[in-house]
């Protein structure tokens, strides 16, 4: 496995924020750099994830990391909406290895199309 993300990450117009098991945050591409800056942070790798989560979120972090799953959820601040989607990433062996979360801008009325 391969010990970082390839270029396109990093200049993606959303936030990729990645942990590993133990989650301490070993990736933070630029937008998350930038959201991270706007509270204070920036950059934030070598934390640990825990220490900016509150009880609450700290029990569904350690859920994905047991089970491996996802959570989903919109969120508004400041007027902006956003998507936030944390999932488990598994390395070459399929063992959870860490958490990825993703946090997009979206607008107010988000078309959905049923495909089939």
């Amino acid at each position: 496995m391969t010990s970082s993300l390839p270029d396109w990450a990093f200049g993606m117009n959303c936030a990729v924020t990645v942990a590993d098991a133990d989650c301490k945050i070993i990736y933070m591409n630029e937008r998350s750099r930038r959201t991270f800056a706007a509270r204070g942070g920036a950059d934030l790798i070598g934390h640990n994830l825990m220490d900016y989560h509150n009880e609450r979120s700290q029990g569904i972090i350690r859920r994905l990391l047991d089970e491996g799953g996802t959570n989903a959820y919109t969120i508004e601040k400041a007027g902006v909406r956003k998507m936030i989607y944390q999932t488990a990433w598994r390395d070459d062996e399929g063992r959870v290895a860490g958490l990825v979360e993703i946090s997009m801008e979206i607008p107010e009325a988000v078309p959905h199309y049923v495909r089939e």
